[in-house]
């Protein structure tokens, strides 16, 4: 039996931050695993060679700096996550392991507004469909990370808002699901996963304070704080869509007027270009014109460009962090975009803050939200069950 300060439980403690940090990262050098720790080098490679030893790691050659090293990464065999996307007119759904290896993907186009069921129904069976393909045990399943297009209430796990998803009033996603697949489930909104999947996997890699900042139906921004997505106490941080830029502006949804929203998201935008460019008149396609010289797509993509800047000047005003990821199909126009963010940053922001900060499209394109679904499932999973070979059981539900 262990007992706290006990020479087998600070060994245990060890493992679990070994476990942990490789876990998060997806592979480690022994050196780098030392300096995440703060555990000496000699207790490091005891520890690499036991958890190797017993099949919850694999060790590979490989350089650093120039000089031979050794990769840690989970083992293959340790488990899998499951990542869910629902968009308002897509449902992406992957499966990786603990390596950060992705072993299936597929995305489809769905109407996720009109019917919440019709949604869950779907992603139910590609999940089945995808573990399958994998040839993986379900058992093996450590958890799911569920993102939807809306705030997330982080007391209860519902939506915050029914009027971005009418066809979901009255639904707990987090709970749909869990009950559903019989397993461990956590959500958050699609900004935030965002963020998390640029962080782990694309344009924020290396960063520990950024934005991800996504143009779509609405606009939202993940906030990543020393490393960590920060949510705030009820689940709406980041919600720059309804900072207000003229008082004297558009509508907005929130019922407010001339929200950074009403002059950027997509059902704003296109009404001004559907008149000369026809009724079917999409995002991504405004993008491809203004890259091919389309005078009138340029001017709008450019004016969007400038007003999300003034939305990112507060933003660094704010929090000060030193790198801004555009997602969303807008990311698609590139510096068309991009420069006009800048240039509004470096009128709006303090000098200081803008000077820091760096302003790049997202890497990962539309994947960007369900990699970071995978991201968030497992940042949750423990290590004890790692350790131990266990399973955890279906994380208790939220009742509202």
């Amino acid at each position: 039996m262990e007992t706290p300060g006990s020479q087998s439980s600070l060994h245990r403690a060890n493992l679990e931050r070994v476990v942990r940090a490789v876990r998060l990262a997806g592979s480690l050098t022994q050196a780098e695993i030392a300096r995440g720790t703060g555990l000496s080098a000699a207790t490091v490679s005891n520890i690499v060679r036991e958890l190797r030893d017993n099949g919850t790691v694999e060790v590979t050659p490989t350089s650093s700096g120039g000089r031979r090293a050794r990769s840690v990464a989970l083992s293959g065999d340790a488990g899998i996550v499951v990542g869910v996307d629902f968009g308002h007119s897509h449902l992406r759904v992957a499966v990786g392991n603990l390596a950060h290896q992705v072993l299936a993907e597929q995305s489809e186009p769905i109407d996720v507004d009109a019917s919440a069921s019709q949604g869950f129904d779907r992603a139910e069976e590609l999940v089945g469909q995808l573990i399958e393909a994998t040839g993986v045990d379900p058992g093996k399943v450590l958890g799911v990370g569920l993102g939807v297009p809306g705030p997330i209430d982080v007391e209860t796990g519902a939506l915050g808002s029914t009027a971005i998803l009418p066809g979901w009033s009255g639904i707990n996603p987090r709970q749909e699901l869990a009950e559903r697949l019989r397993m461990p489930v956590q959500v958050d909104n699609d900004a935030n996963l965002g963020a998390l999947g640029e962080l782990v996997w694309g344009g924020g890699r290396g960063v520990k304070d950024l934005a991800y900042i996504k143009v779509a139906s609405g606009v939202g921004a993940g906030l990543v704080i020393e490393g960590r997505i920060y949510r705030g106490p009820g689940g709406t941080a980041g919600e720059i869509g309804h900072i207000t830029l003229d008082e004297a502006g558009p509508v907005c949804r929130c019922g407010n007027r001339g929200c950074l929203e009403t002059f950027t998201a997509a059902r704003y935008v296109l009404d001004l270009l559907r008149g000369s460019h026809g009724p079917d008149l999409t995002t991504p396609r405004m993008v491809q014109l203004a890259r091919e010289g389309d005078p009138g797509c340029r001017r709008v993509v450019a004016d969007v460009g400038r007003h999300i800047g003034m939305g990112v000047a507060s933003l660094c005003n704010l929090l000060n962090p030193s790198r801004i990821v555009l997602g969303g199909d807008l990311a698609e126009a590139g510096e068309l975009v991009l420069s006009p963010i800048r240039e509004s940053v470096a009128r709006y922001a303090i000098p200081s803050a803008a000077r820091q900060l760096s302003i790049v499209p997202g890497s990962l394109g539309a994947r960007a939200e369900v990699l970071g679904a995978l991201a968030l499932a497992l940042s949750e999973v423990g290590d004890s069950h790692l350790l131990d070979g266990t399973v955890p059981e279906v994380a208790p539900v939220f009742t509202g």
